[in-house]
Formats: structure tokens, C-alpha cells, sequence
């Protein structure tokens, strides 16, 4: 005879405290089971012994039993029904604190079968005389079409929300907009089409304009934002309605609250577009700027966002903060994210006026110990030097003298924006070629010994000892980047097409390194066209090579127009700060970002690989210039999509169907062979070229032939440029 064990366990142990018979011994086992719940441990087996502490007159005790519930509702669907007599009972009770909270938490618990014991209690709650109530049930609205919108509309639920906008207290103004706002974006996000036509499209009108302007003053924060956002959607009917806005929604500038400030710096921004009385543009670009000052004595946190929306606001108006230069100065304990941020709003702030200002602090940040910070600083100055051509000397001259500090990565970012100058202002600062030179040895990163050299061959006619300048780097040929073994190929060819009696040697020793020992593809390509042009035609080599560039100039803005006014539409959202559109980075709809429907006009994936490798297929031999052509009459790219489907393979390709995929691909374009005919092969179209490249400097004076030269026996098949 087996004897049980006794049940033990703090589950065990809560239950039975949740069935005792003292009424403080059961609200105490409730507060545990919270805690319990909060932590993460899983009480959802007590859940019938929760629910039996429901009806209870301890409004404490009840508020965490709906906690509960709320939390595992999903997981104990059969059992919540249960609790539904005790919430349409408590949606009666005089208090209407009780009447609020059981609103709340049949909206939270999002359970079917609950949904249709929702609508009375709702309905009543609409019409409650107390505005408590009211402001939560119209936030219950919202909740309830995000789970069955068709129920909202049978009920005429959406009719009650329109109507309690007019409202009288304040805040039931705000949570009807609030969930309008809503149900609005759940609308047109499933239908982009905005049509007033749907019931859940909340249109603005003039007359609901007015009953939001009388509430904005009296809102909460939260209040003043969901009216705010409201009020950047509204079309203004004409420039006076536009001016009426603005004046009114001026006065949230002084919030507190930064995000009621940046929600009003939306509206302004939108209705200011329709403005026409200048001396208002001015006056309301005037009064912007004291509360974005004011945003920067924020946290960290706040403060890297309010700068980034403020970066967003100088590039539609530059004028915003002219005066204002100083604010944006990098305090000592600023994070390094808030500093960057801080120098880009004053290289766009930069004017006459303030450039000496700018210049001084920028140079002070230059001998900080963050690496970072230093390069970025350094940057500024010759974004700066670009941006205001009086200033140019004078930010040369700042940088020479951290040149002169041989601090090496002071010394190589200093070197970068000097080229970055020399391309804005050429032939103009040649007197600061030496020291840069002087500096050679102290370069070990690529970006740095790249700009050098390009200043090297850019002023090789001007460099007396260019050629022993760049012969070091051609030394180190091979072991150097990409970017380096590139820009100093070109380097040598500039130099040789100034000086072509002292580089001879030279270019022919870095175009037979970059042929023959260099595993880059660009750079041989780079190398076989500068070989080329240099043994036909140098006219053609100086033409290309030597091509007068224009100068560089900074933009103003970092987006497009067109994007900049919509994201001027987002202030003080994610979108403000990423400087990107919201599709970009949230979902569509409440499914996400995989929900998107593809439209019926465009081409299916498997279409659009079949038109590629048609598109492979027949592609023209782009190295045979007969006049002859090998595929007329044959379709071509989406023409041979059309035809080829007509195969069993490619139909199960196509519709998806298919056991093996890649066998049918193989099988399709099996057969297109027969299509191609006589297109020549790569090594005939290569053929006529044996005797061009027999002596490539041939003209120059020089007897060197390029890599891979053919015998006087080679086949005509054989590559000579050794790329196949």
C-alpha cells in the first residue's frame, strides 16, 4: 500500500491562503502571487483561486486580482468567462473609480469570447456623468477595434467618439482624439486609400479644429500631444486659418514637457508653409528658437534627440538659430554621441559673424583625448573651410598648426581634409604642399596616405621630388590597400604626363606591379586602361586623366526636399531622429513589416530570376564589334520570359510547384544554346589586338613590353591580357 506524499510547493501554499477564510490573509497571498507574477515565475495554475477573490469591496485588492487577470487572460480563456458577471456588475458600481477600472481591464484583456459582454458596459460608460469614466471608455474604443473593428462600427461606437469631442472637460477631449488618432492608422494602414467614405477615417474639420484649440490649454502633457499630432494633420483651409493655428499653439513652446514643445514645433512648421505675412514668418522663427535652448539643459537622452530634430529644423530653416552658436558648445562630460551632434548643427550654424568663435573651440577640441571627438573636430574645420570661402585661410591655418603638433592621427585626418580644400580652392594653398610632404612618414592609414598621394599627383608639375615621393609607395606596392595601390596608379600616370622625361621609369615599374603581382581586379583592370591609353593615344590619357574637375561643395541638407518635408511631418518622432521615413523601420498594420501585399502590376521573384538569366543568356558579346548580329529575330529580356514558360519545367518554375527547382532551371535554358549562334568567342573578339599591344610604350621612348606578351607563334586564342 503506496502512502501519497503531501502536496508542498509556494504555488501549494498560495492557493491555500487564497481559499482562507480571513479576509487579510487572502489580500496578503494576492499581493505575493503579484510579486510572484512581476519576477517572472509562472502562478497561472492559480488562477481559479485568483479569480474567486474578485468580487470583494477592497478596491486595492481588486485592482491587483484585474492585474492578474490581464496578465493571463490569454492563457485561461475558458475560465475568464467567468469573470464576466463580476465586471458587468462592477461597470454599475457607484464608485466610479470601480465603473473605470473594470472598463479598463475588459478593453486589456483582449479575449473573444469576452468581446461581445463588452459592448452594454462600454455604451454606458460613453454616456457616464463622470468624466473619468468617460475618458477611459473612449480609450476602451480604440482597444476594441484593434480586436474587432466591424463590432465598433455595428454599435455606433465611432458616432459616440465623434460627438464627445465636444465634450466639456478637457481631458475626454484628448483621449477621444487620442483613440480617433487610432483607429484612423489602423484604418488607412490595412487601406492606404484615404477615404472619407470609411467610418474609421477621422477627418478633421473646421468645426472640430475649434474644440480642439479650446482644449489644448487645459490637457495634460499627454493630452496636449495627442491634440497637437491631431492638429498637424489638419489641412488648413486658407492662410488665415493657418495663422489662427499658429497663434494658438505658440503659447506650448513654454511647456515643460519636451515633447509638447516638439509636437508644437510640428504644427508650426506645417502651417507655416501657408503663411504669407512675412513679419509673422519672422516672428514665429523668433519664438522657436528660446525653447530649443531651453531642451539642451536636458539629460543626455533628451538632449540627443531634441539635436537631432533640431538638425532637421536648420536644414528647412537655417535661420533658426543663427544667433544662437554658443549653446551648442561641447561641455566637458557631454557623451560622445550629444558631441558629434553638437558639431554638425555648428558647421551648419557657421557664418562670418561667428566663424572665429567656431574656429577657436573647434581647434580646443582638437587636442582632447578622445580619438574620435579629435577626428571629428578636425573634419568640421575643413567642412567649414568648403562652406565659407573668407574663412578658408584662416581654418588652413588651424590646421597647420595641428599639423605642426606630429600627433599622428591629428596629423593623418588633417591631411584628409586638406585634399578635400585643395579640390574646393585649387592652385590656392599651394605654400602648405611642403609641410604635408614633410609629414609622409608619419601616415599609416589608408584614407590619409590616399589624400597625399592625390595631392602628390594633383601637384606633381609643382613637387620637385614627386617622383621619389611616390616611387616610396611604389615600393610598397603590393603590400599596400586597395585605395592606396588605386590612387597611387593614378598618381604616377598624372605624374608622367607632366613630366614625362624623368617618370618614365617609374610608371613603367608600377604598371608592371599592378598586371603582374597585384590579385586586385580593379586595380589590374585600372592598370591595363592606363597601359593602354598611354601606348595609342596620350592626348586621349591627358584628356581623361588630367580632366579639369569641379569644385567640391558641402549640401545643405542631408535628405531630399521631398523628404525633408515629410519628415518636418515627424517631429518628435523615431522618424525625426533616424532621419528616415517610419516605413523604413516599423511595420505595416499590426501583423509587421512581412504583411505588405505586393502590388498585382509587379513581376514575381521567380519571373524576375527567369528574366535575369534570359537576360545572361542572351547578352551580347559586348568585346565583338562585328556588324553582324547574332540573335536576330530572337526575343529578348521580358519578350523570352513569355516564351520560355511555355516548357513543363519552366510552368513548374514558375508557379512554384516545382521538386527541384535548379534541375528545372537547368533543363529551361538547356536548349537556348541553338539560339546562339555565332555571337564569336571571347578570345577571337580578343585576336585582332595581338599586334596593338606588341610595344605599349612605343612612341614614348621606352622598350619595355607589358606583361604577358605573346611569342610571334602564340595562338589567337591565347589571353594576353591574362583576365580570363
Amino acid at each position: 500500500m503506496s502512502i501519497r506524499a503531501p502536496r508542498k510547493g509556494e504555488n501549494y501554499e498560495l492557493s491555500v491562503d487564497l481559499n482562507s477564510e480571513y479576509r487579510d490573509k487572502r489580500k496578503d497571498a494576492i499581493k505575493r502571487v503579484i510579486a510572484s507574477m512581476t519576477v517572472g515565475k509562472d502562478v497561472s495554475g492559480l488562477f481559479p483561486d485568483v479569480l474567486k477573490n474578485m468580487q470583494t469591496d477592497d478596491l486595492e485588492q481588486k485592482k491587483l486580482v484585474y492585474l492578474y487577470l490581464m496578465n493571463y487572460a490569454k492563457t485561461q480563456p475558458e475560465l475568464v468567462i467567468l469573470a464576466v458577471n463580476t465586471f458587468v456588475k462592477d461597470s454599475e458600481d457607484p464608485n466610479p473609480l470601480v465603473r473605470a477600472l473594470a472598463i479598463r481591464t475588459m478593453g486589456c484583456l483582449r479575449a473573444e469570447k469576452i468581446i461581445d459582454y463588452l459592448c452594454d458596459p462600454l455604451q454606458r460608460a460613453l454616456r457616464d456623468d463622470n468624466p473619468y469614466v468617460r475618458k477611459t471608455a473612449a480609450l476602451c474604443v480604440a482597444k476594441l477595434y484593434d480586436l474587432k473593428p466591424e463590432l465598433v462600427i455595428e454599435n455606433g461606437f465611432l458616432d459616440q467618439l465623434r460627438d464627445m469631442i465636444s465634450d466639456s472637460n478637457p481631458m475626454v477631449v484628448a483621449n477621444t482624439v487620442a483613440a480617433l488618432t487610432d483607429i484612423h492608422i489602423s484604418a488607412t494602414s490595412n487601406q492606404p486609400s484615404d477615404s472619407t467614405s470609411d467610418p474609421a477615417v477621422f477627418s478633421i474639420t473646421s468645426a472640430i479644429l475649434n474644440k480642439l484649440l479650446i482644449a489644448l490649454n487645459e490637457c495634460s502633457e499627454w493630452g496636449r500631444v495627442a491634440i497637437l499630432n491631431a492638429l498637424a494633420r489638419y489641412d488648413a483651409t486658407d492662410d488665415k486659418e493657418s495663422e489662427h493655428i499658429c497663434e494658438r499653439v505658440v503659447p506650448q513652446f513654454q511647456h515643460v514637457n519636451g515633447s509638447v514643445v516638439l509636437a508644437a514645433m510640428k504644427v508650426i512648421m506645417i502651417h507655416i508653409r501657408n503663411v504669407r505675412r512675412d513679419d509673422l514668418v519672422k516672428q514665429l522663427i523668433r519664438k522657436m528658437a528660446p525653447p530649443l535652448v531651453t531642451l539642451l539643459s536636458s539629460p543626455p537622452e533628451v538632449q540627443w534627440v531634441a539635436l537631432r530634430n533640431i538638425n532637421l529644423l536648420l536644414q528647412k530653416r537655417s535661420d533658426l538659430l543663427s544667433n544662437e552658436m554658443r549653446v551648442f558648445f561641447c561641455k566637458y562630460n557631454d557623451p560622445l554621441y550629444v558631441k558629434i551632434e553638437k558639431l554638425d548643427i555648428m558647421v551648419r550654424l557657421a557664418s562670418d559673424s561667428n566663424v572665429d568663435a567656431l574656429l577657436s573651440e573647434l581647434k580646443e577640441y582638437s587636442s582632447e583625448v578622445d580619438v574620435d571627438f579629435v577626428r571629428k573636430s578636425i573634419k568640421a574645420i575643413g567642412q567649414t573651410a568648403i562652406l565659407i570661402e573668407g574663412a578658408a585661410e584662416r581654418c588652413v591655418n588651424v590646421l597647420l598648426e595641428l599639423i605642426n603638433t606630429r600627433v599622428s592621427y591629428v596629423v593623418q585626418e588633417a591631411v584628409v581634409v586638406m585634399k578635400d580644400i585643395f579640390r574646393k580652392y585649387p592652385s590656392t594653398y599651394e605654400g602648405v604642399i611642403p609641410t604635408l610632404c614633410a609629414n609622409l612618414e608619419e601616415l599609416d592609414e589608408p584614407e590619409a596616405k590616399t589624400s597625399l598621394i592625390w595631392i602628390i599627383g594633383e601637384y606633381a608639375d609643382k613637387i620637385d621630388n614627386a617622383d621619389e615621393l611616390l616611387g616610396i609607395f611604389v615600393d610598397s606596392f603590393i603590400e599596400e590597400s586597395y585605395q592606396v595601390q588605386l590612387q597611387t596608379l593614378t598618381a604616377v600616370v598624372k605624374l608622367f604626363l607632366k613630366k614625362p622625361d624623368s617618370s618614365q621609369g617609374v610608371v613603367q615599374r608600377v604598371l608592371n606591379t599592378a598586371t603582374k603581382d597585384c590579385d586586385s581586379p580593379d586595380v589590374r583592370d585600372r592598370a591595363y586602361i592606363y597601359w593602354r591609353l598611354l601606348s595609342t593615344d596620350p592626348g586621349a590619357a591627358k584628356a581623361v586623366v588630367l580632366a579639369h574637375r569641379p569644385p567640391i561643395s558641402i549640401p545643405r541638407t542631408t535628405v531630399s526636399p521631398a523628404l525633408l518635408e515629410e519628415l518636418l511631418g515627424e517631429i518628435s518622432s523615431l522618424a525625426s531622429v533616424y532621419h528616415k521615413p517610419a516605413q523604413t523601420f516599423v511595420g505595416h498594420g499590426r501583423v509587421g513589416a512581412d504583411s505588405v501585399q505586393r502590388k498585382g502590376s509587379e513581376i514575381s521573384d521567380a519571373q524576375k530570376a527567369l528574366q535575369t538569366v534570359v537576360a545572361g543568356q542572351q547578352a551580347e558579346n559586348l568585346l565583338d564589334f562585328g556588324d553582324d548580329s547574332a540573335h536576330d529575330g530572337q526575343p529578348s529580356g521580358l519578350a523570352a520570359t513569355q516564351i520560355l514558360p511555355s516548357t513543363p519545367a519552366a510552368a513548374n518554375f514558375l508557379s512554384g510547384t516545382s521538386a527541384n527547382p535548379l534541375d528545372d532551371l537547368v533543363s529551361i535554358f538547356g536548349g537556348m544554346e541553338t539560339m546562339d549562334t555565332g555571337a564569336g568567342s571571347l578570345s577571337t573578339a580578343l585576336s585582332p589586338t595581338v599586334t596593338s599591344l606588341s610595344s605599349p610604350f612605343e612612341g614614348f621612348g621606352g622598350s619595355s613590353a607589358p606583361p604577358s606578351q605573346p611569342a610571334q607563334n602564340a595562338q589567337p586564342q591565347e589571353d594576353l591580357l591574362g583576365l580570363f
